[in-house]
């Protein structure tokens, strides 16, 4: 387990929209582009070997720019194709604050981070006391109905509270406004609200209303 004292003041980034990641989770990603070839090349040689997951957000003038909050994985799993891509493992470590991105002469993205705000998330697990596991279960049966989705009901049943929740958060097909939303939720027991409200929202038809 990393310490606070482990973790570097600046990382590579990469942003992609959809993409969560959250500490103790696990995000599998395909890299093809050269930019990003190069900086999985470089995060090797590094002895922490964290790259930071952000997504792109719209300014307030329209303005591409990051989200101002993202989470750092060690890179853990790494195997080359024969055509030269990358199928890589990011295990989370922690979420991080954008302080500045960093000009310079590399072909991706770097930028210094604050790791204060999210000391909680080098400890151990969460728990959520007042967790309804069956309305929940409930719940997400309906939106998996509604989505025409299926899953393993009795690995869900047996889970354990944080990777019950972490993961249908990383997993689930859900706006990247709504992703950021639970990636910046505080503590676990937010985070499964979040994600109720976002399951219902969903439900009573509020993708329709927020394409119109």
């Amino acid at each position: 387990m990393m310490k606070a004292c482990d973790l570097p003041d600046l990382i590579p980034l990469f942003p992609l929209p959809g993409a969560l990641l959250l500490p103790r989770g696990r995000l599998p990603l395909h890299i093809f582009e050269p930019r990003y070839l190069q900086m999985v090349e470089d995060c090797l040689k590094t002895p922490h070997r964290l790259i930071g997951m952000i997504q792109p957000c719209k300014g307030r003038d329209g303005a591409a720019k990051l989200n101002a909050i993202g989470c750092a994985g060690r890179l853990t799993g790494f195997s080359e194709t024969e055509d030269g891509r990358y199928m890589i493992t990011l295990s989370g470590i922690s979420r991080f604050r954008l302080l500045r991105e960093q000009e310079g002469f590399c072909p991706y993205l770097r930028a210094e981070v604050g790791w204060s705000d999210f000391e909680r998330d080098l400890g151990r697990a969460e728990h959520d006391p007042g967790f309804d596991r069956d309305g929940f279960l409930e719940l997400l049966a309906r939106f998996f109905h509604s989505q025409g989705l299926d899953t393993d009901w009795e690995t869900l049943k047996e889970a354990e509270d944080e990777l019950l929740i972490n993961s249908l958060s990383m997993l689930l097909p859900l706006e990247p406004e709504d992703k950021q939303a639970l990636l910046e939720a505080p503590s676990l027991t937010t985070r499964r609200e979040t994600l109720v409200t976002l399951l219902e929202f969903h439900l009573h038809g509020g993708c329709e209303e927020r394409e119109q």
